[in-house]
């Protein structure tokens, strides 16, 4: 028996084809491989609409779940982002006359956009905090993109030797489970880390400066009078630039506020609201850095490897990559205004 139901649209053109060429519906037939009432009804479809694609209605077996049962299962994800894929069906299932299994509910979710991703991590904003964060978005909501261009940004990161990814999973039978293959090796702390301190502005990448220990207000007095001074007073001799710190206890230390207080009339510290790191566009630049980082093709085996690694990153950064991130900072502010001072996508 040939084969029936809907054709493709080559398949409908052939039927046409051959009985254009005068062979009857029982040797077309034979000749394609279709039954004899798929080529009347193909053929007649063309003789009276002119068409060889299909007017008929898709085939396959009925979705189990329609528009309602869609909005219901929209309804259980937003009040439970968290939950399983299990849990999901689960919870559907009740009081539905027809049931369904997990795969239709991943198939249902998928048809709707739905992906199961890890959560975006951002910073816990207290009530006091997201009121400064709102005070300062207002306070620079009409800065334009050359305002910014004034702000010199700097910050602190660090940067592991070793990660470690809790999201790697193996395929093992159950007496596999201690095979060397099967293991995943760990090293205490991560096997020690790098920390560095780095500027930049619009105009130029600015100094990345390696931090032996842990930095405290001494330390960080020392690259505020050799690296920030040098160049601030170099980009900015008009005295119109803006240096951006954050919030960090070095920072606000005495002996810093008082050398800042002595340079006024060089340049002004801007100041910065509290938990705002998606404010301040450095920390895509240390995503940049990590990411350069795990692409390496011979990764750093010790922690001086690993410091001449991230110096040689952030010197070949792009300009345009730097400069793109400082002109985001209108769309930055204008998030945390929409967001009435909570988190940003940024």
């Amino acid at each position: 028996m040939g084969k029936k139901g809907d054709l493709r649209h080559f398949e409908r053109g052939m039927v046409v084809g051959a009985r254009r060429a005068g062979l009857s519906i029982s040797q077309s037939a034979q000749l394609l491989g279709f039954s004899r009432t798929t080529i009347f009804r193909v053929y007649k479809e063309w003789c009276t609409k002119g068409k060889t694609s299909s007017m008929r209605q898709s085939c396959g077996q009925k979705c189990l779940v329609d528009a309602r049962g869609q909005r219901r299962m929209g309804r259980l994800i937003q009040a439970d982002r968290r939950a399983t894929l299990t849990e999901i069906t689960t919870r559907y299932n009740r009081g539905m006359q027809q049931s369904i299994c997990e795969a239709t509910t991943r198939t249902t979710l998928r048809r709707m956009g739905y992906n199961s991703r890890r959560p975006h991590r951002v910073p816990l904003i207290s009530t006091t905090n997201r009121k400064k964060r709102l005070q300062f978005a207002r306070a620079h909501q009409n800065w334009t993109v050359e305002d910014w261009k004034n702000v010199a940004w700097s910050d602190e990161s660090r940067f592991l030797l070793r990660h470690s990814n809790g999201r790697v999973r193996i395929w093992h039978k159950q007496n596999e489970n201690m095979d060397p293959s099967c293991l995943v090796t760990t090293v205490q702390a991560a096997g020690g880390g790098v920390m560095v301190w780095g500027m930049f502005s619009w105009h130029t990448l600015g100094p990345l400066v390696p931090i032996g220990h842990r930095l405290n207000a001494t330390a960080y007095l020392s690259i505020v009078s050799d690296h920030v001074h040098p160049f601030m007073t170099t980009k900015y001799p008009s005295s119109d630039g803006y240096f951006q710190q954050d919030n960090a206890p070095c920072h606000k230390a005495r002996i810093i506020s008082n050398w800042f207080l002595e340079h006024d009339n060089e340049f002004t510290v801007l100041k910065w609201p509290p938990q705002s790191p998606d404010l301040n566009p450095i920390e895509h630049l240390w995503d940049v850095v990590e990411r350069e980082l795990r692409a390496l093709d011979v990764h750093p085996t010790n922690l001086h490897q690993l410091q001449d690694a991230i110096l040689s990153i952030w010197a070949n950064i792009s300009k345009e990559c730097f400069q793109h991130l400082v002109e985001s900072m209108p769309r930055r502010i204008k998030a945390v205004l929409k967001a009435k001072g909570g988190q940003t996508p940024y």
